[in-house]
């Protein structure tokens, strides 16, 4: 495992991985400094776990705003008492001093009613007019709804969509950009190594073809959870070893297969699966060591090899 190059600053790095090698992000980060600069408002669309969050913040670092806060509304959990205090209002309705800067609503798809109904009335209407008491801070909300779906069902304002809607963004899931997948890993690396206090080793050639064959549900936030398991257990094999592990097919499935699957064949099937958990067991067991892992099984050295090969697990870089 080599040594990792000197660290930049870490908004060098979160820069670097956002932006990526793969067109669509390219694309992405462009449209993003093309628009950071003006103070039309801006909606990031997403699955959950893409980092739509960052690429908001990116916009606020990009923009005019940069030197001012950056003030995040997690609309899951608010209702209109809350935010008219977020959005710096007193209860009289005036505005409170100094908010400025830019304003993130944090999956705005999970607003009540009732706060879709204020946030419709604080934010500009787009006519260039002032008004009393209008939010004055640039808006960015993000969302991993389909919003006009939540407009016909009833669920969203239809005049709110139009008003937080200025530049509509799409955010890629990870499976749609997996080129992006090393550099996320070695950031993702450094960052969890400095914070953990752990040595900062480059990810294996292996571990790197397992993430690329993976589909990635949770998106970055996954990956990210994976990276930072494999730094605190200093283990890449055993970090990954549910992702390399072939799933076993459903026994539903395989029955559903058709009445030629016979009853020895059945037999075959879930000998391999019983035989796989219990050399992936003790794999874990004895943080892979195979030859250890061979004494527990009772089996020769060879003869686990030799198992491993079958179920995809021939690693050379593994020490034995």
């Amino acid at each position: 495992m080599a040594s990792e190059k000197p660290s930049r600053t870490e908004a060098q790095e979160e820069a670097s991985w956002i932006s990526g090698v793969s067109a669509a992000m390219q694309t992405l980060e462009s449209m993003v400094a093309d628009i950071a600069s003006t103070d039309i408002p801006v909606l990031l669309v997403g699955e959950s776990g893409t980092g739509k969050e960052m690429l908001a913040t990116r916009v606020h670092q990009l923009s005019t705003h940069a030197q001012e806060p950056l003030r995040r509304i997690p609309c899951a959990s608010i209702n209109p008492e809350i935010l008219s205090a977020e959005l710096g209002f007193k209860s009289n309705g005036t505005r409170k001093p100094n908010v400025t800067g830019t304003i993130f609503f944090d999956e705005i798809g999970e607003l009540d009613s009732a706060s879709q109904r204020y946030l419709l009335g604080a934010l500009p209407d787009g006519d260039g007019g002032a008004r009393r008491g209008m939010v004055e801070a640039r808006v960015v909300s993000t969302t991993n709804k389909n919003l006009e779906e939540e407009m016909r069902a009833g669920r969203f304002r239809r005049e709110l969509y139009y008003r937080i809607n200025g530049v509509c963004l799409r955010v890629p899931a990870l499976r749609d950009r997996k080129e992006d997948i090393p550099q996320m890993v070695e950031f993702f690396v450094r960052k969890h190594a400095s914070q953990l206090g752990r040595p900062c080793s480059q990810v294996s050639s292996r571990t790197l073809a397992i993430f690329q064959d993976h589909s990635w549900p949770g998106n970055i936030r996954e990956l990210e959870n994976m990276v930072k398991k494999i730094v605190v257990l200093g283990d890449e094999n055993l970090a990954t070893m549910e992702m390399a592990t072939p799933t076993p097919e459903p026994r539903t499935e395989r029955l559903a297969q058709g009445r030629s699957y016979s009853l020895k064949a059945a037999a075959r099937a879930a000998s391999r699966e019983a035989e796989r958990d219990l050399i992936m067991k003790a794999l874990a067991r004895t943080r892979w060591n195979r030859k250890r892992a061979a004494q527990e099984l009772q089996i020769s050295y060879k003869s686990l090899l030799y198992k491993l090969k079958q179920i995809g697990f021939e690693d050379p870089e593994v020490s034995q």
